[in-house]
C-alpha cells in the first residue's frame, strides 16, 4: 500500500469517528490554505535553501553544512507528534531511509515540538533518523510554509488536546505546511514538494530519481 494510500484510508476512518463539525472546520481550513496560494509561494526547487542550525531529539546542534558534507539530504517538515498523518508519513520514511542512504543521502525531519515530543515520535515510530526542533517556525517561515491556523479551527484543535502554543513553547498558533525538499551538496534546492492540505503527501520514493541524477551529476 503506497503512502497515499494509507493517509486516504486514515482519513476515511477518522470521518466516520470525528464529530462532523470537526471534520469540516479541518477541511475548510485546508481548503482556505490551498486557496491562499502560499504553497506557491514557498521556496522551491532551483532556489537555495535556507541555512540552518538546530538541534536535535538528543540536545545536539545539526547545521545544513554539517549534513551537507556527507552528500544530499532529503529534508521533511511535519506537524507534530500529536498528527497521525505525519506519523504515517514518518514510518514510510523510515521504510525507505535505507534506500536514501544507499543513494548517498541523509534524512532529518523537522517540528515545531520540543525535543521530548521528538524523541516521543521517535519511539512511537520506532525512527532511526534524528529529528530536529524549529523553535518558533523560524525555519519554516524562511522556507515560507509557516501558516498561522484560523479563528474557528482553534477550538478545534484544542478540543482534541493539540494546545500548539503549548506544545510549541511560543504562545502561538501556527504550524508548517507539511514539505519534503531534497537539499544538493551546493546548498541550492533539487527537489520540493509543499503541502497545504495536511492529509496528501508524496510517496518516500519520489526522491529516488532525484538523488539518483544528483549521484551521477557527482559523478
Amino acid at each position: 500500500m503506497s503512502l497515499q494510500e494509507q493517509l486516504d484510508a486514515f482519513k476515511a476512518k477518522f470521518k466516520t469517528q470525528a464529530p462532523a463539525e470537526a471534520f469540516e472546520a479541518f477541511a475548510r481550513s485546508t481548503q482556505e490554505l490551498i486557496d491562499s496560494g502560499q504553497a506557491e509561494r514557498a521556496v522551491a526547487a532551483g532556489d537555495v535553501a535556507p541555512d540552518f542550525t538546530l538541534t536535535d531529539q538528543d540536545g545536539e546542534t545539526v547545521s545544513l553544512k554539517s549534513l551537507l558534507a556527507n552528500g544530499p539530504v532529503v529534508v521533511s517538515f511535519y506537524r507534530g507528534v500529536w498528527c497521525p498523518y505525519c506519523n504515517i508519513e514518518l514510518k514510510a520514511l523510515e521504510a525507505a531511509l535505507g534506500e536514501i542512504k544507499a543513494r548517498g543521502a541523509s534524512l532529518v525531519a523537522i517540528s515545531m515540538q520540543g525535543a521530548s515530543d521528538s524523541r516521543k515520535s521517535q519511539r512511537d515510530n520506532k525512527l532511526s533518523f534524528p529529528i530536529l526542533t524549529d523553535q518558533n517556525g523560524e525555519l519554516a517561515q524562511k522556507f515560507g510554509i509557516r501558516w498561522s491556523l484560523q479563528d474557528y479551527v482553534i477550538p478545534i484543535h484544542a478540543g482534541f488536546g493539540v494546545e500548539l502554543p503549548k506544545i510549541h513553547g511560543d504562545g502561538q498558533w501556527n504550524l508548517p505546511m507539511p514539505a519534503r525538499y531534497v537539499i544538493d551538496t551546493d546548498g541550492f534546492v533539487a527537489y520540493a514538494e509543499v503541502n497545504p492540505d495536511y492529509t496528501r503527501r508524496p510517496d518516500p520514493s519520489d526522491v529516488f530519481p532525484v538523488l539518483d541524477s544528483l549521484s551521477r551529476n557527482a559523478a
